[in-house]
């Protein structure tokens, strides 16, 4: 037990930025189908690199969807394609992310859409859907029509069109409300500024996160699809730092 605890107090002696990257440094994650690898920096260039994040992420506002709490310690701000089928895998991790971290104000999530149209051409649509879910029902319906897709999704474009009024009515909104909104094009600028400030963040591929630690203001890149456990222990360090 002391030993756990000695070597928890060892780690966090180091600077977190340090300990952060290593956990999120690995042989390659999966984005897009591709494998990226990353290089250790210097402290330095990661104290850097966190402040050009931070200046470059568009301000949380009331026209983003959040889960959990705006004053939680950790936001996790994801830029995500609902074709993707590595978006797909991730949206479960961040699913049970929130149900460990979410229910007591530590963690929140915000979605923003990055639809990969040279790879998926649905996704934009399907943001569209997302949006007019939001608009119709409020945030709850938002993440409840968004969780449906994700679920019955096969990936790659290989979601029925017609799914998408099918899933609007699961989740108790009108048809012909939801078909008149997405078929209006009135969520395409709030797509597309999502968009933007993916490519602006240097995304590259989805799904891409930013882990932020609202407290001390640092901002933690996720390129890919990182396993629930890693997450986990990210959060964790912050949560205890």
């Amino acid at each position: 037990m002391e030993e756990n605890k000695k070597g928890m107090s060892d780690k966090l002696s180091l600077p977190i930025s340090i300990i952060i990257a290593g956990l999120l440094i690995g042989g390659g994650i999966y984005m897009n189908g591709k494998i990226t690898k990353e290089n250790p920096t210097t402290t330095q260039q990661q104290q850097i690199a966190s402040e050009n994040l931070g200046e470059t992420l568009r301000p949380i506002d009331a026209n983003d969807h959040i889960l959990g709490s705006s004053k939680a310690r950790v936001l996790v701000v994801e830029y995500s394609d609902t074709e993707c089928p590595y978006c797909k895998v991730f949206h479960n991790t961040m699913n049970s992310i929130m149900q460990e971290y979410g229910k007591d104000g530590q963690v929140a999530w915000v979605y923003r859409h990055f639809p990969i149209a040279q790879l998926h051409a649905k996704a934009f649509k399907e943001s569209q859907a997302t949006e007019c879910a939001a608009v119709l029902g409020g945030n709850s319906k938002f993440w409840e029509y968004i969780n449906k897709v994700y679920e019955v999704t096969p990936s790659n474009d290989g979601l029925d069109p017609k799914e998408l009024t099918n899933i609007a009515t699961q989740v108790g909104l009108s048809s012909t409300a939801f078909n008149t909104c997405l078929e209006s094009g009135e969520f395409d600028a709030k797509i597309r500024a999502d968009m933007q400030n993916a490519q602006e963040l240097d995304a590259g591929g989805t799904p891409y996160s930013l882990i932020v630690d609202t407290k001390n203001n640092e901002y933690y890149p996720i390129k890919g699809a990182y396993p629930y456990a890693q997450v986990k222990q990210v959060i964790d360090l912050i949560l205890q730092s």
